[in-house]
């Protein structure tokens, strides 16, 4: 089936006015004005009044579940497809966090498998918050030149009473294992790095870089709107030509103990002096949301959203955010991090992953490396065992 969307008001993120666009075979084959092509297997979309976006990029999502810090009862659910698909998301990198004894990266590979033969788009992180590094093969480079799906190592934990608290001297080891294993295998080789409340803040990605020669770009540091203080170091870190990663999955409790809103922290950044460019979206989908006391005692506890990405975006909206400069942070900026080709961009000879938004910001049809997910807003395609 080829299909040609009309008269579309296409963003790649960049605005790009009204084009008709083309696509087949899981890429976009031409964008331009007037496109004409004709036949059977030829499907035509009216695109007037419509927003034609790319399928967004969550850099962190716990596809099978996370948490635990409230006991076995509070490990949080696995992902299921459609908490992606109908919210436009439609590539993941999933990830292990507090728990990596009951759950495991065996686990998580093939929950990324599964999604990806459903039809989205799934890498992984080696590793958890723990050092050493839990790999699986048994070593970093190995399971990034070995594993398709594993592009770099995550989310190791830093300024949080829940990590190992790892040396710089250890965590510069893990960068250079992982920057070697990018580089021979052809990933980003990313170290993602979850950062806690803990009074050392982003001070150990700092040592690393002057004690040694890894770069800060080696780190992707994320939950950067955790706390006024933690944001305010994000800031120095990305104006520094570091990647920071703000998390849109949140509650009450959260904004309660100092949690930045998301479009304050976007705002606070760009106007702080860091580039757009620098800035990246994550959900934390299916992690526990865990609030402490002062005491490090659990007092709540619940479940983060994939579905909080498109949120967000909307939230930026509604302040009154330009789509055009808001839209790379949940699209392109982590995929050119992570060197996800082809992945948070419109463009030919790329990936066919799209969102089809009415002028009212509703999502109506998403479509996954060319194959539509939902169609008027519902799902079309759902996963294996998962109830009508």
């Amino acid at each position: 089936m080829i299909t040609l969307i009309r008269n579309v008001d296409l963003y790649s993120p960049e605005p790009m006015g009204r084009q008709d666009l083309l696509f087949a075979a899981g890429k976009v084959l031409a964008i331009g004005k007037n496109l004409n092509i004709q036949g059977e297997q030829v499907e035509v979309l009216d695109g007037s009044d419509m927003i034609l976006i790319p399928g967004l990029v969550d850099p962190l999502a716990h596809i099978t579940g996370g948490g635990g810090e409230g006991g076995f009862h509070t490990r949080t659910p696995a992902m299921e497809f459609t908490e992606a698909s109908l919210y436009g998301v439609t590539t993941l990198v999933g990830c292990l966090g507090t728990d990596s004894v009951s759950r495991t990266l065996e686990d998580l590979l093939a929950r990324a498998k599964g999604l990806k033969n459903e039809g989205l788009n799934v890498y992984c992180y080696t590793g958890s918050y723990a050092f050493p590094v839990k790999t699986l093969t048994g070593d970093i480079e190995r399971d990034l030149l070995l594993v398709d799906e594993v592009i770099g190592v995550g989310e190791i934990a830093i300024a949080d009473h829940r990590g190992s608290q790892l040396s710089a001297c250890e965590l510069a080891r893990v960068a250079a294992q992982c920057r070697v294993g990018g580089m021979l295998s052809g990933k980003a080789g990313i170290v993602f790095v979850h950062v806690g409340d803990g009074k050392t803040g982003l001070n150990i990605l700092h040592q690393v870089a002057e004690q040694s020669d890894i770069p800060l770009t080696q780190f992707y540091p994320t939950h950067i709107n955790r706390s006024q203080r933690v944001l305010d170091e994000g800031i120095a870190f990305a104006r520094a030509g570091g990647m920071i990663d703000f998390t849109t999955s949140t509650n009450e409790s959260c904004l309660a103990s100092g949690e930045v809103p998301v479009v304050d922290a976007i705002r606070q950044a760009i106007e702080a002096g860091v580039s757009p460019d620098n800035i990246s979206l994550s959900s934390d989908g299916n992690a526990s949301l865990p609030v402490f006391n002062d005491k490090g005692e659990l007092v709540s506890l619940e479940v983060g959203r994939v579905g909080s990405l498109f949120e967000a975006l909307a939230d930026c909206l509604n302040a009154k955010m330009s789509l055009g400069d808001v839209l790379p942070m949940f699209t392109r900026n982590a995929a050119r991090t992570l060197k996800l080709k082809g992945k948070g961009v419109i463009e030919v000879g790329g990936d066919a992953d799209m969102v089809l938004l009415n002028k009212e910001f509703a999502i109506q049809s998403v479509w996954s490396r060319g194959r539509q997910l939902v169609a008027e807003g519902k799902p079309v395609v759902r996963g294996t065992f998962q109830a009508n």
